[in-house]
């Protein structure tokens, strides 16, 4: 069962990705540890962002704006009962941040108990 959560979990972050940003990541996988839920997105970018990144003012811009889009994304109250009701526990918070040169992403859900045993 575990695995199958994982998965469960990625394609929910996928979903709420494709819904708010209009495209999702190509890739992503997630791994619970303890009460983290850590998903890894690579190919996230647009064809627009990748253009931009080729100064450093565009990445610079894509980074901020991406880093600020997702974190509001999470803030709704609609998303965060998503994940709630999917794992059984409370988001208690998130960290998220791109790698704009390799186009990798990486979020952290910090939850009220333990993911990791659930999922087993």
């Amino acid at each position: 069962m575990g695995k199958n959560l994982e998965h469960q979990f990625s394609m929910l972050v996928r979903e709420i990705r494709k819904e708010f940003v209009g495209n999702g990541p190509k890739e992503i996988s997630t791994r619970f540890v303890g009460n983290w839920a850590i998903s890894e997105m690579k190919g996230n970018l647009t064809n627009v962002e990748k253009f931009m990144i080729n100064s450093e003012q565009g990445k610079q811009m894509v980074h901020e704006a991406r880093t600020k889009m997702v974190k509001e994304i999470y803030k709704k109250p609609e998303v965060i009962e998503k994940f709630e009701a999917l794992i059984g526990a409370k988001v208690l918070r998130l960290f998220s941040d791109i790698n704009i040169e390799e186009d990798i992403a990486m979020t952290v859900f910090v939850f009220d108990e333990s993911v990791d045993l659930k999922a087993k």
